[in-house]
């Protein structure tokens, strides 16, 4: 689904659903991020991150980010995906994932910048039964 930037809609509403926006700024700071090493071996860990005002990328940060295996994955094969999830009593799961074409940045600030390629989420409406799966153009984030 392709949704072209106009004078009303921002870059995040281009990419992003109006209920993924309202998740992802809804406070929450943990997440998981998915790198591959280079044995093809997948690697998870828990990061904090922040969603780009400028752009629709994701923002993952950390303590000493440039000496990471994530770090290092990224700078090696630019893939990532990241999910950020959460379970409401008393069994409704709802969450994000994120897939995508990474950069790993070290100037100004150390971080791994996730441009969206894919998105799915899941259980984000009042009644927690919708799933959204998707490709993101990156003419969605040009126009």
């Amino acid at each position: 689904m392709r949704r072209k930037v106009t004078k009303e809609t921002t870059i995040h509403e281009a990419v992003f659903t109006a209920a993924e926006l309202a998740y992802l700024r809804a406070g929450r700071k943990l997440a998981r991020i998915a790198t591959v090493g280079a044995d093809g071996t997948p690697h998870v860990t828990p990061v904090g991150w922040r969603l780009d005002a400028q752009e629709a990328v994701i923002e993952v940060g950390g303590i000493d980010l440039t000496v990471t295996k994530k770090f290092r994955d990224v700078a090696r094969n630019r893939k990532a995906a990241l999910v950020i999830d959460q379970v409401l009593p008393p069994w409704r799961p709802r969450g994000i994932e994120i897939r995508g074409i990474a950069d790993a940045v070290e100037q100004p600030e150390a971080v791994i910048r996730i441009h969206p390629r894919r998105i799915i989420s899941w259980g984000l409406s009042d009644s927690g039964q919708e799933r959204s799966a998707r490709s993101v153009s990156r003419e969605a984030k040009e126009a």
